[in-house]
């Protein structure tokens, strides 16, 4: 089995595929206006429209509710990307930080609220678990 993606559903498609444009530098491939697909090297991050959510199961996915998973990317320098997303990022949770599980973090919320965390393995025992 693998993880293939994660699903956002958003009253607004077009704004967050735009939000998450700015954030991972990487073009939306979009199948339809309720439905896009940003492709990383190792993952998807899928958003859909509120109107995809009967297709599944009627009311089973509301838009800016979640408040238990964090959409997390791993990225070269994360203190460069914190210094190029100044002014795109209206609401930061936590500025970059090392933790204590050795990655280099920044957090922040994302146009409907849900939890990003942009993260760079800086101790040697970060960097070697990340492979």
């Amino acid at each position: 089995m693998n993880l293939v993606s994660i699903r956002v559903i958003t009253a607004d498609v077009a704004r967050l595929v735009d939000f998450y444009e700015r954030v991972t530098s990487l073009r939306a491939t979009w199948a339809t206006e309720d439905f896009a697909e940003i492709r990383t090297g190792s993952g998807t991050l899928a958003i859909g429209s509120t109107r995809t959510v009967p297709l599944f199961a009627p009311g089973s996915a509301r838009p800016a509710d979640n408040r238990s998973a964090i959409i997390e990317f791993r990225v070269d320098d994360v203190d460069a990307v914190h210094r190029d997303l100044a002014g795109s990022v209206d609401d930061i949770v936590k500025e970059p930080t090392t933790m204590p599980w050795g990655n280099r973090a920044f957090l922040f919320r994302d146009p409907d609220g849900n939890l990003v965390n942009l993260f760079t393995p800086v101790t040697p025992e970060a960097v070697e678990r990340a492979g």
